[in-house]
């Protein structure tokens, strides 16, 4: 009997040690796969769905934690197959529709297991403070309390079926007529002590610190740089969700400059007063709108007397959201004007809905603009491999990198400008 117990004392620890391992992997495990899945549905699904509330489609939380997950699986990969199938759910969800949903047979399975994940736990919108990135959330506490309930069912199990073995010992020992001696009770800053002296339990803690230390190390090394949700304080309240959302005001009004430019850059002040000459949005008391009068104080405008003294004028500092590496080489005109097309397919986008959304996403809902992507060199790639540009066979663009090939496949004379060389971005950055 005293070898049973020598062999329980042997599992408890080896299942500890188990139980304690198994907790830090999921865990860390379940925070990259919610982190993918965060960024898979910002993505591919954002621009129809919401978590909590309807927009083209359904709000996606409580749907999805309706639905079966391996037909929800089906049905994002390709729901058209689904319904061909004649499989009756998807008949009758394909008919709720003001727009048909695109089908995304390039994702995996469990890239759609971690969108369904993310998307089911759903995370509150949190407002970044001045110059800070907003993280991404990582293991929901419904995952994490999960384990931490298994992992101390477990201990208590373990405790309960040690006590009882003991009590089995103790029993067998006084019919054999042995005399028992009692352990002598210390107490809990002993013990703790001595747990401390036992050089197993010692490295066992220490590895289990270099692992937690080292994940997150890792992740914060991952997202330097990334500044996902950057929402700066900006010396106007200007609200997106105002002009292009309720008056409907198009991108290219006043960011004219992207579908013919490297740039999309901040318009000049002069455009706010083609309309803000007239619209001063006056309040009860009388006062014209602080921040329209930030906008006159700013031009040396008198609104009295509609005229503009320049020795009062002075820039505004606006602060930039959206910052790359000065490395990073982006040309918005050949994106929003050559690739439209492609990016628009890609990304899912209505007809109604400016390309600037595939990738500043749904700017017409945002009071203040922040970086809704994430700007990465990885985010950047898997557009680029996923694009369908095969379509762009008469574009004037790649209409002349195939005579360029022509050329070259009869040996004719091919020079730079003929594939571009002479575009001012090639040089000038």
């Amino acid at each position: 009997m005293r070898n049973i117990s020598l062999k329980f004392k042997k599992v408890w620890k080896s299942a500890f040690i188990f139980a304690s391992l198994s907790f830090l992997i999921v865990t860390v495990t379940q925070a990259q796969d919610l982190v993918e899945g965060k960024t898979l549905f910002k993505n591919k699904c954002a621009s129809c769905h919401n978590l909590d509330r309807e927009s083209t489609g359904p709000a996606l939380t409580p749907k999805l934690n309706e639905l079966d997950e391996a037909w929800a699986i089906k049905w994002i990969k390709n729901w058209k197959a689904l319904v061909d199938s004649g499989d009756k759910q998807a008949i009758e969800a394909a008919k709720l529709k003001p727009t048909e949903m695109t089908t995304f047979p390039t994702l995996t399975d469990d890239q759609i297991k971690n969108i369904i994940a993310y998307a089911k736990v759903g995370e509150p919108k949190k407002v970044a403070e001045v110059g800070a990135a907003v993280k991404d959330e990582g293991a929901s506490s419904l995952s994490i309390a999960g384990v931490i309930a298994i992992i101390i069912l477990s201990i208590v199990i373990l405790v309960v079926l040690g006590r009882a073995v003991k009590m089995l010992e103790r029993l067998i020992l006084q019919k054999q007529g042995i005399d028992i001696v009692e352990e002598e009770k210390v107490s809990l800053a002993v013990g703790v002590k001595g747990l401390f002296k036992n050089k197993k339990f010692v490295f066992f803690f220490v590895l289990c610190l270099v692992m937690v230390l080292g994940s997150f190390g890792w992740m914060g090394m991952w997202d330097t740089g990334v500044h996902t949700g950057y929402q700066p304080v900006q010396p106007i309240k200007f609200s997106h969700e105002l002009h292009a959302g309720i008056n409907q005001i198009d991108c290219q009004y006043c960011h004219t400059s992207a579908f013919k430019s490297k740039n999309s850059t901040i318009p000049s002040l002069n455009v706010c007063m083609n309309c803000h000459k007239s619209v001063q949005a006056i309040q009860e008391n009388g006062s014209i709108s602080p921040e329209i009068q930030k906008i006159y104080t700013a031009l040396g405008y008198d609104p009295t007397t509609q005229t503009y003294d320049k020795s009062k004028e002075k820039p505004v500092e606006w602060v930039r959201v959206h910052n790359l590496p000065d490395f990073a080489y982006f040309n918005h005109s050949q994106h929003v004007v050559v690739g439209e097309e492609a990016i628009r397919k890609e990304k899912g986008l209505k007809p109604n809905e400016p390309v600037c959304f595939a990738c500043h996403g749904p700017v017409n809902t945002m009071e203040e603009v922040y970086q809704y992507s994430p700007l990465t060199m990885k985010w950047c790639v898997n557009c680029h491999k996923d694009a369908d540009i095969s379509g762009k066979k008469n574009d004037a663009f790649y209409a002349n990198v195939i005579a360029a090939h022509e050329k070259i496949k009869k040996g004719e004379k091919i020079t730079p400008a003929m594939l571009g060389g002479l575009e001012c971005g090639k040089c000038h950055y």
